[in-house]
């Protein structure tokens, strides 16, 4: 039976080849889409999911108040935290503090092997995230100073060697740190879907002994540059825990009193922490949730719209079927077995498509790779995500329930029609039957529309971004990592202006200076600021950098009154003169009618006394997604600070090599690290320049299967009103006359999608504008494009068929019957 089914089914196919041909290659096409998608969707909620205690594991953030102002929403805090919530709380088992010191630079003997991503932990850091151990005793590898974990990776690139286990003991020395690390134990490579990402672990307690001995213990609840983890005893309510938080803060902030400002503490789980950020200070690379779920429901649209597809053109051709469905039902055939033989034939198609999907899957792996940025794989539709596998067994499932409906559907519609009726020669297609079909053109179309006014809203937004006027110059500047192998002195003021001094004459070079950090970096926070002549209760917090003398001018940065800093200002002792520049913002929020006003004026800062002695532009130090703040730029030389030169176009790899010179002459030791400035900003924009492509190549393919299907309804229409058309022609109708015959009722339908979807659209992509501090405004033109757009594009698929069918010979239309 099965065999015959199948062999019916083959034949009905190989009849048919324009209607398989399409319900197959749109199948295929949303499939492959699909699972392109489904391996990056799974990929990026996979993040941290290979961790045993995942559930468990919590990073502690705090949002900081300042005269009732939201001043700092960030992920570090301050280094007693851990151990104090340890202490007070018995939910929280374990604690680890995180924090980031590099790329430093690692020398293992007299072999110097480059900068490396290293973070200081304490030693519970292994007992709580699952980085399977290779060689020695995890349990205890940084319970003491300076010792070291390194990574398997690690291992072979700095002493060449397979056998993790005979790296143990040995040293490495790490910065310009004196005394030797020595290494513990070994781990197997962090995993790519680790939001923390590192080569080498160094003990904690490191911070607190001989020369870095830079953190004291009496200032844990004031220094916020650390990251902190915390493990809950399973079971533990975490909102019930954060519940206690505020008692937690008023003991040992009591209000305002230590830090200066009002402390609320709050937990985000591990597993959110890569995708769920809005936070400051993030200690790496993050992805973007919008992305993720924005791609899965595009994903989605585009294999509805191709078992839309399916259904429509096997449902409108009930009415060619019914015929064989008549006889079979005269002979005896019961509906299940029409059911039957009309499952095998849809599951046949879905098969193929399936096939062919799976195949256009592997073939377009390396341009979807290139797109994400990632080496993705079809291994990657079972990785554990979210949830565990719920995501991939859920998606996977609604293939199947998708392929199962879009088969079952028409099988149920054909297998029910009333033989007496059919060989009568008195079935027509049924009015309901007629009215899903419009409505199915009408959602497949609505999806079409909304997906090119998102398209279109992405790409605006971008571009907007790109163009936007920063306050600052990045084009043409080069910016070299800090010397951090060099000692900070007296001498060093004179050692960098004198570097400085020797690369302005490198032909090529415009300019050369020094800050903390480059445009596009994380600047850090100054708290309680004030004016010197009001109240000491009013107080603000601003953000400030530190800079070389020539820095304004290098970046173009206006100055708006006053004056920049000159060599005189700088002092080897660290702003000894108290001279300082602020930003507009920061004169507004002081209270100075005009900058001209500020010029003279003093402010208090970290206890000391500074005068204003120039007010510059406002600039955008990061990315358009967040607003302008009030800004300190101080004078400042110090080995920590990275080095902006800006060069001329020409011959810009001759100006890179004789800067590698100079650097490595005034700086022995140091690596000569770099990136050009623009490309390092515009990174902050990987997420929504991804979604942009992604969104907009995904919505050329849902239009284009949206297409084959108006094709193929088409083509069946046509098909159905051959004689009509040789009749009209005949009458006098013209070849415009029978095109627009055929396409008013499809333009109707597409006009009704435009209405319905437009709204829909406009909600969607305003709130996602809402996570840019500067946007742009949704236009009615976008919405007009895109109403013709989907018009123009229905237009031309109806076309195609409604000319072919009006210059037909009508004297052979009208012999068909």
């Amino acid at each position: 039976m099965l065999k015959s089914y199948l062999t019916t089914a083959w034949r009905n196919i190989r009849k048919n080849k324009v209607f398989s041909f399409i319900n197959v290659i749109g199948l295929a096409i949303g499939m492959a889409a699909c699972l392109l998608i489904l391996q990056y969707v799974n990929f990026e909620l996979s993040y941290d999911q290979f961790n045993k205690n995942v559930g468990d594991l919590y990073r502690v953030y705090n949002d900081r108040y300042q005269n009732g102002k939201l001043i700092q929403h960030g992920t570090i805090t301050y280094s007693a935290i851990g151990k104090a919530m340890q202490d007070d709380f018995p939910e929280v088992v374990a604690h680890t503090r995180v924090e980031p010191f590099g790329p430093l630079v690692i020398t293992e003997g007299i072999r110097q092997i480059g900068k490396q991503r290293a973070l200081y932990v304490d030693n519970a850091f292994l007992s709580m995230f699952s980085y399977p151990l290779m060689a020695g005793d995890g349990r205890a590898a940084l319970e003491e100073p300076h010792t070291a974990v390194l990574t398997e990776d690690a291992v072979k690139r700095y002493y060449g060697a397979t056998d993790p286990g005979s790296v143990i003991g040995r040293t490495l020395v790490v910065g310009d740190d004196s005394i030797p690390y020595r290494v513990t134990a070994v781990i197997r490579d962090v995993p790519e879907n680790s939001h923390l990402q590192y080569d080498l672990l160094l003990s904690y307690l490191t911070l607190y002994s001989g020369k870095n001995a830079w953190l004291d213990a009496n200032y844990d609840f004031v220094d916020s540059d650390f990251w902190h983890y915390i493990q809950l005893r399973h079971g533990t309510d975490p909102k019930a825990l954060e519940a206690k938080f505020e008692g937690f803060s008023g003991r040992h902030f009591q209000g305002n009193k230590i830090s200066g400002s009002v402390e609320k503490f709050h937990l985000q789980p591990l597993a959110r922490a890569h995708l769920y950020s809005d936070f400051e200070y993030e200690i790496g690379k993050t992805g973007s949730a919008t992305v993720v779920w924005g791609l899965l429901i595009i994903a989605s649209f585009i294999i509805v719209i191709a078992w839309v597809n399916y259904i429509n053109l096997s449902t409108a051709r009930s009415v060619e079927r019914a015929k064989e469905v008549g006889v079979r039902k005269v002979i005896g055939a019961a509906r299940g077995q029409l059911v039957r033989q009309f499952l095998t034939e849809s599951f046949l198609i879905n098969l193929m498509a399936l096939l062919v999907g799976v195949g256009s899957m592997f073939l377009l792996q390396p341009l979807f790779n290139d797109l994400v940025g990632h080496r993705l794989s079809a291994s990657y539709l079972l990785i554990r995500s979210m949830g565990g596998y719920g995501l991939t067994i859920g998606l996977l499932g609604l293939l199947v329930l998708g392929i199962f409906v879009s088969a079952y559907y028409p099988a149920f519609v054909l297998s029910s029609f009333r033989p007496i009726l059919v060989l009568k020669g008195r079935f027509s297609a049924s009015k309901r039957g007629i009215a899903l079909r419009k409505a199915l053109v009408i959602g497949q179309f609505g999806i079409t529309v909304a997906l090119m006014i998102g398209s279109f809203v992405v790409f605006r937004q971008i571009r907007y971004m790109d163009r936007q006027q920063l306050g600052v110059n990045i084009n043409q500047v080069l910016v070299i990592s800090a010397p951090a192998l060099t000692n900070q002195d007296s001498t060093f003021m004179e050692k960098e202006n004198s570097f400085f001094e020797r690369v302005k004459r490198v032909p090529g070079v415009e300019g050369v200076a020094a800050s903390w950090s480059a445009i596009g970096g994380e600047t850090g926070r100054t708290f309680n600021v004030r004016r010197d002549d009001q109240d000491s209760t009013v107080r603000f917090t601003m953000r400030q950098n530190g800079i070389s003398e020539g820095w304004l001018k290098l970046y173009q940065v206006k100055l708006v009154a006053g004056r920049g800093y000159t060599y005189t200002d700088y002092d080897p002792d660290f702003g000894a003169r108290h001279n300082i520049v602020i930003n507009e913002s920061a004169a507004k929020l002081l209270g100075y009618r005009s900058p001209e006003d500020a010029i003279g004026k003093t402010i208090i800062r970290w206890g000391r006394k500074w005068v204003v002695i120039g007010v510059i532009g406002d600039y955008h130090q990061k990315s358009l997604r967040y607003a302008m703040e009030p800004t300190l730029l101080m004078p400042f030389y110090g080995s920590g600070s990275d080095i902006s030169v800006r060069i001329a176009t020409q011959n810009v790899p001759a100006v890179v090599e004789a800067l590698k010179k100079q650097y490595e002459a005034y700086f022995p030791g140091n690596l000569f690290d770099f990136y050009f400035l623009d490309q390092h900003y515009n990174s902050q924009y990987a997420n929504d320049q991804l979604f942009g492509k992604a969104f907009s190549i995904f919505a050329g393919f849902a239009i284009f299967i949206a297409c084959l299907g108006l094709l193929g309804l088409t083509l069946f229409a046509t098909a159905q009103r051959t004689k009509e058309i040789g009749v009209r022609k005949v009458l006098g109708a013209s070849v415009t006359n029978i095109v627009a015959l055929l396409s008013k009722d499809f333009l109707l339908l597409v006009g009704i999608a435009f209405v319905v979807a437009s709204p829909v659209a406009w909600w969607v992509m305003h709130r996602w504008l809402q996570d840019f501090a500067y946007r742009i405004e949704i236009e009615w033109w976008v919405f007009v494009l895109a109403g013709v757009l989907a018009a123009v594009i229905a237009l031309a698929t109806i076309s195609m068929q409604a000319v072919r069918a009006a210059v037909a010979n009508p004297v052979k239309s009208l012999r068909m019957e």
